[in-house]
């Protein structure tokens, strides 16, 4: 069970929802305890057969989750985590019950990070993780892909690539989340100028409601495109809602809560001094480690 923590990260950013995680390492878990003892004995390494074995189910997962985004309602972003502090709260003796606590909040698993490994293929996908991650050698990745190590090596150089292409200029984390503070003051005053002037002005805003809750459907392009639509929803929210800031996978994000409960998560990229991306996450299922606990 001391692998579990490992499967969990790795899992998590190969698929980018904790609870398809979760399934995977149930799945892997399964297999281990469907052998006989005498074939667990055999395994010299029963951690690097754990990855092994999770690796290749979250290629499967990769590979039919294609067809399950395009019957998705409007766009599909990645299950979004709350900081350690915000899933333990009010849990006494149940702190490590959860699985999102085994999940380490780093580079790795921000929203801009996610986002970006979504655009790539499933074999690109876990190459890059696991050599450039998790640090396996792509003579372990080759094994787990299906591929040559060479192949293996080819497909971590690629999704670097478009990691390296997506990446603007680091913000250092106080001045990002106080751009992020600006822009909830912003919000709240209604200030559409104030807005514009924290948006890049390429910036997109791309929303999940997954059918599930109501959100605009389709990606917003433009600072003043945003600036206002942000203005038309604190109309419609003002006095029943409440704009927390909160840590959102890593990185200084807000909440929003109607009595006390998230109904909607933000997270950004902040690109020198400019929002350059919102994603707002809606859909119920997402969120479900903002409501519990």
């Amino acid at each position: 069970m001391s692998e579990r923590r490992q499967l969990i990260n790795l899992a998590y950013r190969l698929l980018g929802s904790l609870a398809e995680a979760e399934d995977v390492v149930q799945e892997t878990y399964a297999r281990w305890y469907a052998m006989s003892r005498q074939q667990q004995d055999a395994i010299e390494s029963p951690g690097a057969w754990l990855t092994r074995v999770a690796g290749r189910i979250c290629l499967d997962v990769l590979g039919s989750a294609r067809a399950r985004r395009e019957r998705y309602v409007g766009e599909w972003i990645p299950e979004p985590l709350p900081e350690r502090t915000e899933w333990i709260s009010g849990r006494p003796g149940g702190a490590t019950a959860d699985p999102a606590d085994r999940v380490t909040l780093d580079e790795s698993v921000s929203m801009a990070f996610l986002v970006v490994l979504e655009s790539m293929t499933p074999a690109e996908r876990v190459a890059f993780i696991l050599h450039d991650v998790f640090c396996h050698s792509f003579a372990e990745v080759a094994e787990i892909v299906g591929r040559t190590p060479a192949a293996c090596r080819q497909l971590a150089s690629s999704a670097r690539r478009r990691v390296r292409e997506s990446r603007g200029p680091a913000s250092p984390a106080a001045q990002h989340a106080g751009i992020v503070r600006d822009f909830k003051q912003a919000w709240e005053a209604k200030d559409i100028h104030a807005l514009i002037g924290l948006l890049d002005p390429d910036a997109r805003a791309i929303a999940d409601g997954g059918g599930l809750a109501t959100t605009f459907l389709r990606p917003i392009e433009g600072a003043e495109q945003i600036a206002r639509a942000w203005a038309e929803i604190a109309d419609r929210i003002s006095g029943n809602m409440t704009l927390l800031e909160r840590t959102v996978n890593g990185q200084p994000g807000l909440v929003a809560q109607q009595d006390g409960v998230t109904v909607t998560v933000f997270a950004f990229e902040v690109a020198g001094d400019r929002i350059k991306h919102i994603w707002v996450v809606r859909n119920p299922e997402k969120l479900r480690r903002w409501t519990t606990g």
